[in-house]
């Protein structure tokens, strides 16, 4: 019991404060026809620090990716038919934000390819720049692929495309191991139209004065190799990314057109 006159609470007494919530992140796998390795690379994510949600976007396959993926531990969602790597980008994302609670933050969205393997935990230190607030945009970096049979023409094209309109060369411009925060997500949406989905991303980030870095990663994936189908592969790479970047020439054309005939708006405050 205190003495007669003491204070009951001491005046140097530190007021305990809540732990401030833990962020989480939501690994996203847009799949088609990824049975064979499906597995692999969901329980592979499921280890990755932070990430609390594997969620797989089977998109319209053929095969059992949609019951592989669910039996290794992931959450899935499946399109009916084959909407492409965007649209399964996007149900993810959205997916995701029905999950979110308005007590903790929005979780981050890291995307990874569904062929990954046991390799899909290596991509775990893209969530530290963006955990962090030092990037809005982490990129992987990936080390030389076996078996890869492209020459470098849409990966050069990319590169040049956000180059000349966002002031930024990637050396990597392609790859989809990316890790970003909500409020970056939703300010590259909607996204480019099938395999131009990444070089439209960077560049409307950048443009809108989101930080992006490329982190390197010890991945593994099924390459392109150089028979007819990775040739057909290419020619739709090249033929989205392309029109990814026209559409985004454009629209830098006319937003110039309109800042000579209206007064500029203030600048975005970054973070």
């Amino acid at each position: 019991m205190p003495a007669v006159g003491a204070p009951l609470t001491s005046p140097t007494r530190k007021v305990a404060h809540a732990p401030r919530p833990r962020q989480r992140v939501a690994v996203i796998i847009p799949a088609k026809d990824e049975s064979r390795r499906i597995a692999a690379t969901v329980r592979s994510a499921r280890a990755i620090p932070y990430v609390d949600l594997v969620l797989v976007v089977d998109d319209g396959s053929i095969d059992n990716t949609q019951h592989v993926a669910r039996e290794a531990g992931a959450v899935v969602v499946r399109h009916s038919h084959n909407r492409g790597k965007a649209a399964a980008m996007e149900t993810g994302a959205a997916i995701v934000a029905m999950r979110d609670t308005d007590d903790r933050p929005p979780r981050l969205l890291l995307f990874i390819d569904g062929d990954l393997g046991d390799t899909a935990v290596n991509t775990a230190p893209l969530i530290p720049p963006v955990l962090e607030r030092a990037a809005d945009l982490a990129i992987a970096l990936l080390p030389p692929q076996p078996g890869a049979g492209g020459r470098g023409i849409v990966v050069g094209a990319a590169r040049r495309g956000i180059a000349q309109l966002a002031g930024w060369a990637p050396t990597q411009p392609l790859s989809g191991m990316r890790c970003l925060t909500r409020e970056a997500f939703e300010a590259a949406t909607p996204l480019a139209h099938g395999w131009g989905v990444e070089t439209g991303m960077t560049i409307d980030l950048l443009r809108q004065g989101f930080v992006a870095v490329e982190v390197p990663c010890d991945l593994r994936h099924r390459p392109s190799g150089t028979d007819l189908r990775g040739q057909l592969h290419r020619a739709a790479q090249y033929r989205d990314v392309m029109i990814a970047i026209g559409n985004r020439r454009v629209r830098s054309a006319v937003d110039a057109v309109r800042g000579r005939v209206a007064p500029p708006a203030p600048p975005r405050t970054h973070r």
